[in-house]
């Protein structure tokens, strides 16, 4: 049956692997501080890493009393000490009983002082960093010929505007000659009255990237009239010309986009506006249009022509009316005439008279109701239905009623 082992047993054994190697016990480890924390019990516990790895370190406070210099994030050391298994946690570190500053180290020290001085000097402030213009016609490129760095800006830049033109200077980037050799490249740049000047290098190690860390380059940089990025090395590196630079780029190609505005985002832009300027077009024609509608609906109504045939209008209106008043006033005369006739006929005489009845006049014409108002012998006529008769008076009869 196979043995089963605890884990203790298992750490336990690790931990006397490492202690029985010999060239364990006694190393010297390069490498960069990261993760660097000063333990209240005076322990310090870092991690020593280089491009392909980490290790865990401490160093026990009774190892301390060697040191000459604070320990702090990027430096370049050499650490001496043993690699063992810390058995609780299964996990192994190096044990530094001596630490000392790289050649690298030694170069970090000297750029955090350089940054401070430049810093307090104002070189860094906000207000003299210069606005990266939006549109660019001319770039100058301060770099090495041949490279990756000049090669991305050259690909990036005539991707996204194929119409900017690009004035690189060969500038040596790494030894001694390159702190003067870049100032002349920005210098001339500058006469050569380009729109934005990217200053940079690709990715090395601290001693490679030294000439951007040389005062004489930051002085060029902050004093140079035409806008500066600067873009040195990868991502995580920095360098006093990204400080004083007017914008810091991560990568020489991401500096080439901050630089170049894309083409075709412009052409887009300009398409929407064209969109976007046709339709408030159209939408205040559209407006007045209807303004003019209404100005010519209220011309219309208020023109003399139609105030004249409002008028017209009104005047048929009323005259039909007044014709129409007159002949029912008219028809109402008829009729009442027609009443008063046939009320007439049946107070006429004549009517009388041609129902057989007959009246008697005396001479004067006045109409003799009475027997009193004539005497035997008088004349007087008679009125029938088709004339009238002489008669005289021959004899008078009262008869009483």
């Amino acid at each position: 049956m196979q043995n089963i082992y605890t884990v203790a047993q298992i750490n336990s054994y690790i931990k006397n692997m490492f202690t029985q190697d010999y060239m364990l016990q006694s190393v010297l480890v390069k490498g960069e501080v990261s993760n660097c924390k000063y333990h209240s019990s005076g322990h310090i516990y870092f991690t020593l890493k280089d491009a392909k790895g980490t290790i865990a370190c401490v160093m026990f406070a009774s190892y301390r009393n060697g040191m000459d210099f604070q320990m702090r994030e990027g430096q370049q050391v050499v650490v001496g000490g043993s690699v063992d298994v810390y058995e609780r946690d299964g996990k192994y570190q190096l044990y530094a009983r001596q630490i000392q500053l790289d050649g690298a180290g030694a170069l970090y020290e000297r750029y955090e002082r350089l940054k401070l001085e430049l810093e307090e000097r104002g070189m860094f402030a906000p207000q003299y960093k210069q606005p990266i213009p939006g549109y660019i016609r001319t770039l100058g490129v301060v770099t090495a010929a041949t490279g990756a760095a000049v090669r991305d800006i050259m690909n990036i830049a005539g991707r996204r505007n194929p119409y900017v033109q690009i004035i690189l200077y060969p500038a040596i980037v790494q030894g001694d000659a390159a702190p003067a050799s870049i100032v002349n490249g920005i210098h001339a740049l500058e006469r050569m009255d380009v729109d934005v000047i990217i200053v940079g290098r690709g990715g090395g190690s601290i001693e490679d990237l030294w000439a951007f860390n040389e005062e004489v380059v930051a002085q060029a940089i902050f004093d140079c009239p035409v806008p500066v990025i600067s873009a040195v090395g990868h991502e995580t590196d920095t360098t006093i010309a990204d400080f004083v630079a007017d914008l810091r780029a991560p990568t020489p190609s991401a500096a080439a986009e901050l630089a170049v505005y894309d083409i075709g985002h412009l052409e887009d832009r300009l398409e929407e506006y064209a969109c976007t300027l046709q339709h408030m077009c159209r939408k205040v024609i559209r407006h007045y249009r209807q303004e003019v509608e209404q100005y010519s609906v209220r011309m219309r109504y208020l023109s003399p022509l139609n105030t004249i045939r409002t008028k017209r209008t009104q005047a048929l209106s009323l005259e039909e009316r007044l014709q129409n008043l007159m002949e029912r006033r008219l028809r109402d005369g008829r009729h009442r005439l027609a009443l008063y006739v046939e009320q007439m006929k049946g107070l006429s005489p004549l009517d009388k008279l041609n129902q057989g009845y007959a009246y008697v006049a005396d001479d004067t014409g006045r109409t003799l109701t009475s027997v009193g108002q004539v005497d035997v012998g008088d004349r007087m006529t008679v009125y029938v239905k088709d004339g009238s008769l002489q008669a005289q008076v021959m004899e008078k009869k009262r008869v009483d009623r």
